[in-house]
């Protein structure tokens, strides 16, 4: 990774200027910037965003490099960014979200995924961890993946924070009425979430269960999965989580797993599949539920358990908003990276 000439002067955080250049996707990444940039204003610290266009992932020719800031003193950016886009004259921190290269997630994949990670997003990581200051990833499972397919060792595992004054347990909204199991699905449609594996489930499950979910789907779904409007703000989100009896998440591969967290944080018992970094957020049968990944009647079965058991609903919902609190709290996740900010700047 790149290096940067150390200084000897101190700086407070008023004097730390971070620049985020920044491809909007519309996923998490994107609610990770935008997190991570509040809480850094909140502690004094300069950080602003500029937003790229979708497409500058892979047509980056067609969009104009954006101009850096004069106050900037820190780039941050993910990984994903083509160089263009940021410059090597100041540290970089660049963050590595999950890894798409990752061998188990390899025959999820279609062979135009495999073709366009391989031939286009890889060399734009490569570039990006080789003129990175510093390297970071939000669990130890990419960090992980990341010295094994990049072959790097110097990586800072910083997690995904929750912020508490939105997601939470306090003034809960009072679930409707009904005598269904309202199950909950956050996320997109892909195969990456095990989106294809919520119909089975569903189906299984039958009466008395009903699943909703965020995603646009084209496809006949079961009549028991119903889809959400559209969640404008976090405070509607924190709100949904409130009002569902539990967290159906049968993910493949996720870098982090911010809406399982969430949803704890909400006290919403969450199930999610034994991949990635999920179980580095749970404690099986204590906090939530880890179930085999791929396997429908394991998910079932630990549905139909949940839904039968309200003791063990109310031990696992307390248990949950618990060690999120106590694990991934966003002032951690944001004192982290001041410090690491600092360090870059000071050359300590």
């Amino acid at each position: 990774m790149g290096e940067y000439k150390r200084s000897a002067i101190k700086f407070t955080n008023k004097d730390i200027g971070v620049w985020f250049p920044t491809i909007r996707t519309g996923t998490g990444t994107d609610k990770f910037t935008e997190q991570l940039v509040k809480g850094l204003n909140e502690e004094g610290v300069r950080a602003e965003i500029t937003w790229l266009p979708h497409y500058a992932e892979y047509l980056p020719w067609l969009i104009k490099s954006p101009v850096t800031p004069k106050w900037a003193n820190i780039v941050h950016i993910n990984t994903w960014l083509p160089s263009k886009f940021y410059p090597k004259e100041f540290p970089i921190v660049a963050t590595l979200h999950h890894c798409v290269q990752d061998k188990n997630f390899y025959p999820y994949k279609t062979k135009l995924q495999k073709l366009y990670h391989y031939l286009w997003i890889t060399p734009i990581e490569k570039e990006s961890i080789l003129q990175a200051t510093a390297l970071t990833t939000v669990s130890e499972y990419t960090a992980m993946c990341a010295k094994e397919i990049f072959y790097i060792s110097n990586i800072e595992v910083i997690y995904n924070g929750i912020d508490f004054d939105i997601f939470n347990t306090k003034s809960c909204k009072k679930k409707l009425d009904n005598k269904n199991f309202r199950l909950l699905f956050v996320g997109s449609n892909s195969i990456r979430k095990g989106f294809d594996l919520l119909p089975k489930i569903m189906e299984e499950l039958g009466e008395g269960y009903e699943l909703f979910y965020t995603s646009n789907t084209p496809n006949m779904l079961p009549l028991n999965m119903k889809k959400l409007p559209y969640q404008e703000t976090a405070y509607d989100l924190a709100n949904t989580y409130r009002s569902m009896d539990a967290l159906l998440f049968p993910s493949r591969l996720e870098g982090f797993g911010l809406v399982v967290a969430e949803a704890m944080a909400c006290g919403l018992p969450v199930v999610v599949a034994n991949s990635s970094a999920l179980p580095e957020i749970i404690e099986n049968k204590v906090s939530g539920f880890i179930c085999q990944k791929d396997n429908i009647s394991d998910f079932v079965n630990t549905v139909k358990c949940l839904k039968n058991n309200k003791e063990l609903q109310k031990e696992i919902s307390n248990a949950a908003s618990i060690h999120i609190q106590e694990n991934f709290n966003i002032k951690h996740t944001i004192n982290s990276y001041i410090t690491l900010y600092q360090k870059l700047i000071i050359g300590s």
